[in-house]
């Protein structure tokens, strides 16, 4: 099973990377009875093939690599710095070269790192809609990280919720679906409760 993670941090270490890394151990802990494949695409690595690929119209061999790694994975863990307001004109730009159809179907977790809470709703307004527009299946739960959500209450739980998603739909939709209830012995069946109310 192959589990790739594009991060688009610029610097090193990045938030975003580290917020990478934890969806990634969420995703890996949580998928049973498979092993995990996970390759790391660093965008800051790639950002002139990227934008040669963007006036050329075709990706250097390190680029092409990682599109290739991109389209044969099974799921997909996408994290960006929010700049303006909105996902980076990198992260953009790698979407914007890779194949229109890559994404069909397949499973994605996004995530998004900031100075302030205050661009949270960047996951919704910018980062939700563009996976949506590439028919990518994108998780309930996206995670967004500011500056003093690291080490604070919540974090860790919005991590492995959303990995948990994202092992669920990797591993089929099957595993997805909520145990059935166990019904127990204070049950009383209709029918039963039903006969009582004739007998009186």
């Amino acid at each position: 099973m192959k589990l790739v993670v594009v991060s688009a941090g610029l610097s090193a270490p990045s938030s975003s990377r580290i917020l990478a890394d934890r969806l990634t151990q969420a995703v890996t802990s949580q998928v049973a009875g498979a092993d995990v494949d996970v390759t790391v695409v660093e965008l800051r690595d790639l950002a002139v093939e990227t934008a040669h690929n963007l006036v050329t119209g075709f990706p250097g061999p390190a680029l092409r690599e990682a599109l290739d790694a991109v389209a044969g994975a099974d799921g997909l863990i996408a994290v960006s710095p929010v700049f303006s307001a909105s996902y980076s004109g990198l992260f953009k730009s790698f979407f914007d070269v890779l194949d229109k159809d890559a994404l069909t179907g397949k499973p994605v977790l996004v995530g998004a790192t900031g100075g302030t809470p205050r661009h949270s709703l960047v996951l919704e307004h910018a980062m939700r809609p563009l996976f949506a527009y590439l028919r990518a299946v994108v998780v309930p739960t996206a995670v967004y990280a500011a500056s003093q959500d690291w080490g604070a209450e919540g974090l860790e739980q919005r991590v492995e919720r959303a990995g948990g998603e994202l092992a669920r739909l990797m591993t089929g939709l099957a595993a997805a679906r909520p145990a059935p209830v166990e019904w127990g012995d204070d049950v009383i069946p209709f029918e039963r409760q039903l006969a009582a109310l004739r007998a009186e």
